[in-house]
């Protein structure tokens, strides 16, 4: 399958609710396999093209607040206009499912994979102190993986999830094992997992629940600001996912994720065919982020290269994570274009190995 057909089809598996979207290329397969698949009849699920992305991510809102399994996607100008959306979201606490499909930027740019939302979804994106949990698929399998992973992290901590994934992982057909299918929760199953906060009607053993991010008593908003940022500490200490590959005795690592993930992989092989030993972290989870594991190579290796589709975004948390100890470069292509792995090994060797 197509990247984009496994997530959609996941999340028909994953049980979830609703899906609310508006087609841009390239990730608009999520919404046409959707509507294709016509998951109400085999589910329940329902799926609903928005008059726009503002539109979209509002239903969303509103179908989470509820406490349902509520998804989109897009792909990077697209997110752009959801942002208001998924921040108030985030102040409010609602869980649900978000996929960019990234292209090259900035603007309209090009509908070729791009790697430059990474700022986007790990600083918070829109407006205030907030974060996203951020999953990065490299592989069609982990773009089905991710979403019932997605929603299970969104219950677990009432946030927004985001799976952020780029135009050739979407687009790229592999083989996939797709999950087993789940049952949609009913309102009881949903108190009963996951709490009594969502307006699922008012019993007469609680106070109606209001879903807000609106508090004009600063006292109260700066509490509800602290108590969001213990939440957030929570998920940075039990949330870190990565992978390392052929680190233990690499005297060059580099740094990747999704697409260029993929790609660093080949770079190890050839650069251990001449003789330089490399090895790769990939981070899982873009935030959290997977600084102490970056860290504790630090001490052990020459330096690290930051492969990024993009002018160099992912590079200051690694920087951040490295500390000063040894050198941190960046390569990146941009605009549509996809490094090769000779491209990256000749960059490690200009930027890092003919300076030691």
């Amino acid at each position: 399958m197509k990247g984009n057909e496994a997530m959609a089809e996941a999340a028909i598996r994953a049980g979830a609710d609703a899906y609310f979207g508006y087609p841009i290329t390239p990730q608009s397969e999520v919404i046409e396999y959707l509507m294709r698949e016509e998951p109400h009849n085999r589910t329940g699920m329902q799926v609903l093209q928005a008059e726009s992305e503002l539109a979209a991510i509002n239903m969303v809102y509103g179908a989470a607040a509820c406490g349902k399994k509520a998804m989109t996607s897009s792909s990077s100008p697209g997110i752009s206009l959801k942002l208001e959306g998924i921040s108030y979201m985030a102040g409010a606490e609602i869980p649900c499912l978000i996929a960019n499909v990234m292209r090259g930027g900035p603007g309209l740019g090009t509908i070729q994979p791009g790697q430059a939302d990474y700022f986007q979804a790990v600083k918070g994106g829109g407006h205030g102190d907030y974060r996203l949990i951020v999953l990065a698929p490299s592989t069609v399998q982990e773009m089905a993986d991710f979403v019932d992973l997605g929603f299970e992290l969104a219950f677990k901590y009432r946030n927004p999830v985001m799976i952020l994934s780029d135009g050739a992982i979407g687009q790229m057909m592999e083989k996939v094992s797709l999950p087993e299918q789940k049952e949609r929760l009913s309102n009881e199953e949903i108190i009963k997992r996951y709490g009594s906060w969502a307006t699922t009607g008012k019993p007469t053993t609680r106070e109606r629940n209001i879903i807000t991010s609106l508090d004009l008593k600063p006292e109260r908003q700066e509490k509800h600001n602290i108590h969001l940022q213990e939440k957030y500490k929570s998920i940075e200490k039990n949330e870190i996912r990565y992978e390392e590959i052929q680190c233990e005795d690499a005297d060059y690592i580099l740094v990747a994720f999704g697409s260029s993930a993929r790609i660093s992989q080949k770079v190890i092989e050839l650069g251990r065919d001449k003789g330089i030993k490399i090895g790769l972290i990939r981070p899982i989870t873009l935030w959290p982020f997977p600084e102490k594991v970056i860290a504790k190579y630090a001490d052990k290796v020459k330096g690290f290269l930051s492969v990024e589709m993009n002018a160099g975004q992912m590079i200051e948390d690694v920087k951040l994570a490295v500390n000063g100890q040894v050198p941190v470069v960046h390569f990146g292509r941009m605009g549509g274009m996809i490094a090769t792995p000779s491209e990256v090994l000749n960059a490690l060797e200009e930027k890092l190995i003919s300076n030691n």
